[in-house]
């Protein structure tokens, strides 16, 4: 027959696995709070204010870079929304090791979808415009063409904003159009509205103030 003591014991090393149970799976659970969705690329925040006393180059620099889904939230909550930015001021979401400028090596045979945005957008369209691009990037929503996407920009103007993807290979034009076909598609854009692809060797070497657009959708 069992004594006290030997219950006692018995009942206290039963009540020692309970607890090491306990603890185990309130580990496990606190574990499960710090995992972190990975994204399939590593990307670069870049911030861009027209200090006309600097050059180009100074007036540009990256704020931060991310590669999952909680810190790229933790780093657009943080931020001022683009409608809020000072005229004269840009945002950039290129792959990290791409800057955002036309001469990058992996930028420079490419091109770019452009939308512009009526000054009067800002404030009702710009920033879910802008969030969208972003989520599109991210989230690898151009899937097959994915690989083709650089980055996006949005410049924010005093006569009217501008969001744009810039794309690799201006002469890969089967994926820029299904890039810009898609891009649409996010944006949810009435059909009329048509948006334009321009490569940057004709930005660059326009002679107007407009440049032509290689494709349209």
């Amino acid at each position: 027959m069992e004594s006290p003591l030997e219950a006692a014991a018995v009942k206290t090393e039963e009540e020692k696995d309970e607890a090491a149970g306990a603890a185990a799976a309130k580990l496990d659970t606190d574990d499960l709070k710090y995992i972190k969705h990975p994204l399939q690329n590593r990307w670069a925040l870049w911030f861009f204010k027209n200090d006309k006393t600097k050059t180009w180059a100074a007036n540009l620099r990256c704020v931060s870079t991310f590669d999952t889904v909680e810190d790229f939230w933790a780093l657009y909550n943080h931020i001022q929304v683009a409608s809020r930015l000072q005229s004269g001021c840009d945002y950039s979401l290129f792959k990290d090791g791409v800057e955002p400028m036309w001469e990058d090596a992996f930028n420079k045979t490419g091109g770019r979808w452009l939308i512009n945005i009526q000054k009067q957008q800002r404030h009702s369209d710009l920033d879910r415009f802008w969030l969208e691009t972003l989520l599109c990037l991210i989230g690898e929503a151009f899937e097959e063409d994915s690989d083709e996407v650089c980055g996006a920009v949005i410049n924010v103007r005093g006569k009217g904003d501008k969001i744009a993807i810039w794309t690799h290979d201006c002469k890969n034009s089967d994926a820029v159009i299904r890039i810009g076909r898609k891009f649409k598609e996010r944006l949810n854009l009435p059909p009329k509205f048509v948006i334009g692809y321009q490569a940057h060797t004709d930005t660059m070497s326009k002679s107007g103030s407009t440049t032509k657009n290689r494709f349209s959708v």
